[in-house]
């Protein structure tokens, strides 16, 4: 026995062409597998969520607040956590991903400018706080909105 030989167990695979309802003699004849009577011996099932007339869960539930379709969801970053780059090197979304600073960058990178920064850095990003861009500019750095 090896992987090659592999199969189903007899009797455990129905063939796709099964006919149902096609008299005793198929094994399969008369109610057709679909027992007697009742809703779900007849055509026409019912829709998904549908609890017999009761009114069904989804409507149950309160429902409140609004969800806005075009809101972004952007991560902030502090001016500080720019602190672990190198002097004179290119910060960009994808490095503070390698570095572990942003997990998941979502619709955006936004710097802030809470903190201290002490480097010369070129940042790229989606958004820059007007603080933020003063602090990088103060030190010969240059802010990028890509």
């Amino acid at each position: 026995m090896d992987l090659s030989n592999l199969r189903p167990a007899d009797g455990a695979k129905h063939s796709d062409n099964f006919r149902r309802g096609r008299g005793h003699g198929s094994g399969n004849g008369k109610t057709a597998g679909k027992g007697h009577k009742g809703q779900k011996a007849r055509s026409g099932a019912t829709r998904p969520g549908f609890e017999g007339g009761q009114m069904p869960l989804y409507r149950r539930i309160p429902k409140r607040g609004f969800t806005c379709r075009n809101s972004k969801t952007i991560v902030g970053i502090n001016i500080s956590a720019l602190e672990a780059f190198d002097n004179d090197s290119v910060v960009s979304v994808e490095t503070l991903i390698e570095a572990g600073i942003v997990k998941n960058p979502r619709d955006g990178v936004k710097i802030l400018g809470n903190g201290e920064l002490t480097k010369k850095l070129t940042v790229q990003a989606n958004a820059f706080s007007a603080g933020a861009v003063e602090k990088i500019e103060a030190l010969g750095g240059k802010a990028e909105v890509i």
